[in-house]
């Protein structure tokens, strides 16, 4: 059974920066995209970023320049460091793998609070 466990959440003030990472287990298929989805309290589930297999790289407005995804495919981990965080980044991320074939896996996610 195929599960992501996602780290590094917590609790910092505007301005400064958490890593998260998510590593996987019980993976027996390619990995087609690895991403990060965060929901704020009353909001829909946004994608934060996505790198596919060809390493390509894909950001919401909101977190360009300020957020950075990252993989160790070896591994089956993936990574986002944010920079910068305002009080608008406030949200349970969410670990996001896409399999060959299309079939996503979801992790439990961690709470990331900014405060001001």
């Amino acid at each position: 059974q195929v599960q992501l466990v996602e780290s590094g959440g917590g609790t910092m003030t505007a301005g400064g920066s958490l890593r998260l990472s998510c590593a996987a287990s019980g993976i027996k298929y390619a990995i087609a995209a690895m991403g990060w989805y965060r929901q704020a309290p009353g909001k829909e589930r946004e994608l934060v970023a996505r790198i596919v297999i060809d390493k390509s790289t894909t950001y919401a407005d909101s977190v360009k320049g300020r957020f950075t995804i990252s993989r160790n495919s070896a591994q089956n981990k993936v990574f986002l460091q944010m920079n910068s965080l305002n009080a608008e980044d406030t949200a349970t991320y969410y670990c996001n793998f896409v399999l060959w074939g299309g079939r996503e896996v979801w992790g439990q996610g961690t709470l990331v609070t900014v405060s001001t």
